[in-house]
């Protein structure tokens, strides 16, 4: 039985695993970008799943939706992020639609939740 109530959002759990997935891929990047690109894209990976966690302690009504917006900014900042990995040649083409189609069912998720919050 799960304590916190974020701990029953399928859509946090989902974020869980995409920080893996973020974190597996950018420790390969080259170690220059340590400190640029890489923290940069885990910070806004990580953001994803802060925001629900935090915006859940504020019940169904307008401010968790503005939680699960910001949420859904840091997804737009995670694949912006990986777009400029692949510009800049750190990943391939497959590994980017992986986590492309990852975070369009994320973000999918958390538009779900964001009207059913609504109503």
């Amino acid at each position: 039985m799960a304590y916190f109530r974020f701990e029953n959002l399928e859509v946090w759990k989902e974020s869980r695993e995409f920080i893996t997935v973020v974190y597996s891929v950018t420790a390969k990047f080259p170690s220059d970008e340590r400190f640029g690109l890489v923290d940069q894209i885990r910070r806004a990976s990580v953001s994803i799943v802060l925001n629900i966690a935090e915006g859940s302690t504020r019940g169904w009504d307008a401010d968790f939706r503005r939680y699960l917006k910001m949420a859904q900014g840091s997804i737009n900042e995670v694949v912006t992020g990986f777009y400029i990995a692949l510009d800049l040649k750190l990943l391939s083409l497959e590994i980017f639609d992986k986590i492309y189609q990852q975070a369009l069912k994320l973000n999918g998720k958390l538009s779900a939740l964001i009207k059913k919050v609504s109503n």
